[in-house]
């Protein structure tokens, strides 16, 4: 459990809009957060029983295992399926990029999400070849997309605001682009999804995350900031200060995380943040990607420690405050393969793994189905 209760009303922030249509999303975040259940031991142990007279010897497959183990125990359903995937990539920009902290320029963000759309990009690739659609969310990229097939528009925010010179986004915005996740997860779930992976496209994303994950960790900027995408030295140098003068002038509280995502986050880690506690909420499964869909984790995690529960980490990135993050939550990575990408597809490799340990867990004869000698009772 986080150190001290978390007050998702708090925040130093005065909004400029009016009381009842923040406390309308609010009141969404609230209730979804009151239906994230424990997850139920038993289901933990009857899949445990199964595994165990498989024809291995016990634990042999280690974490595939564990990966059987979670699945049952979160659908609550002995024999789970994963026939539908999906992976959300969220994508937005950010003012603090005009501050030279990313290797690439901000139209970049707009010019992936026409690449994604058309089937160009690493995650439809691996996604592909995970068997998982991809959704891609504008939910604060700077500048119109018009009518155009496969986007969700579901735009909050034309970009952030520069958080070096005052906060990201107004509490107001940030509610809702946690309350587009959870919509998100809602409606999916009901279509028949069966997991769910977290994916993000946003020039600049990896400074505001790297904000989110020294103010919730408590960890020094220079700990938790890396170099994104390929940044030299120099930059890097200013990317750290950028970050520490952000923290500093935006006076984020780390008991309310919330105020943490409004004032130096972003609106893709927001609907990331959404998607996990509505999954969670739907007894969803999801596969969390990198760095800046870790943060958005982070955020869900602090709002309500159960989510946890309902989360794969799918690698460990390249990342400095990538590994904090987890330790944070207290999630083990799939994978530890450098990827530093992004979109998605983390996530999409680590459902492969996921489903291998289903189908072991499945598919896999029983001694006694086998006709083989168990082990020896002493």
């Amino acid at each position: 459990m986080p150190e001290n209760p978390i007050n998702i009303n708090g925040g130093e922030m005065k909004e400029p809009v009016g009381a009842e249509v923040v406390l309308t999303h609010l009141q969404k975040i609230t209730d979804t957060l009151k239906g994230i259940s424990a997850i139920d031991t038993t289901f933990y142990k009857s899949a445990q029983k199964r595994l165990d007279n498989l024809t291995k010897p016990r634990g042999s497959l280690g974490k595939l295992e564990e990966f059987a183990k979670r699945l049952v125990a979160i659908t609550e359903d002995a024999m789970p399926l994963l026939d539908k995937k999906v992976i959300f990539t969220f994508a937005g920009d950010h003012g603090v990029a005009e501050e030279g902290v990313s290797a690439y320029p901000s139209e970049v963000t707009k010019q992936m999400v026409f690449n994604f759309l058309t089937g160009g990009a690493g995650i439809n690739v691996l996604a592909k070849h995970a068997n998982a659609e991809v959704v891609v969310i504008d939910i604060g990229v700077n500048g119109n997309f018009g009518e155009i097939g496969g986007l969700i528009s579901k735009k909050i925010v034309s970009g952030t605001r520069n958080i070096r010179k005052g906060p990201a986004m107004t509490r107001d915005e940030a509610l809702k682009c946690v309350e587009v996740g959870i919509h998100l997860a809602e409606d999916y779930a009901k279509k028949g999804c069966k997991i769910f992976g977290t994916g993000e496209m946003g020039i600049g994303n990896t400074t505001p995350s790297s904000a989110i994950a020294a103010v919730l960790t408590g960890m020094s900027v220079p700990e938790v900031s890396g170099r994104g995408t390929g940044i030299d030295d120099d930059s890097l140098a200013n990317k750290i200060k950028v970050i520490e003068d952000a923290i500093r002038i935006n006076k984020p509280t780390p008991s309310d995380p919330l105020d943490v995502l409004s004032k130096v986050g972003g609106a893709e880690i927001g609907g990331i943040t959404g998607l996990i506690i509505g999954a969670a909420a739907q007894r969803v499964p999801i596969v969390l990607d990198g760095f800046i869909s870790t943060a958005g984790a982070l955020i869900a995690y602090c709002l309500e420690p159960k989510t946890k529960d309902y989360m794969f980490a799918a690698h460990n990135s390249v990342e400095r405050g990538h590994k904090a993050m987890l330790k944070k939550i207290g999630l083990d990575p799939i994978l530890n393969l450098n990827l530093r990408l992004g979109e998605g597809t983390g996530a999409a490799l680590a459902m492969l793994m996921i489903e291998a340990g289903l189908k072991i867990y499945k598919e896999m004869a029983t001694f006694g189905e086998a006709g083989v000698s168990s082990k020896v009772q002493k």
